[in-house]
């Protein structure tokens, strides 16, 4: 597979899609990048990796799961003395909508 060599009217095209606005060098700097990348896309895409198995991971690690157990772990009172207001076990806080308030 060979890929031609980008243009910097394909730059300045997909730079519009993206809504960027490019100066001259940087459309030079960016048309000469994407070249290289394109590049380097060939030269991979000439790798034989017939009968190569894919690779999902770099390390045979497997994660290791607890059983989902709800515990009690007595942070209760400690949370509510942090908090800047309470009432019971609830904490307060300042309403973010007001009443007949839709948007």
């Amino acid at each position: 597979m060979t890929t031609n060599n980008i243009t910097q009217a394909e730059v300045e095209h997909v730079a519009s899609l993206a809504k960027l606005a490019l100066t001259e060098q940087e459309k030079t700097i960016f048309t000469n990048q994407l070249d290289k990348i394109f590049e380097v896309v060939d030269t991979l895409a000439e790798v034989d990796t017939e009968g190569v198995e894919p690779t999902y991971s770099m390390t045979d690690g497997e994660n290791e799961l607890r059983e989902d157990e709800a515990v009690d772990a007595k942070q209760r009172a400690a949370l509510l003395q942090n908090a800047p207001e309470t009432q019971e076990t609830l904490i307060k806080v300042p309403a973010i909508l007001t009443a007949g308030e839709d948007k």
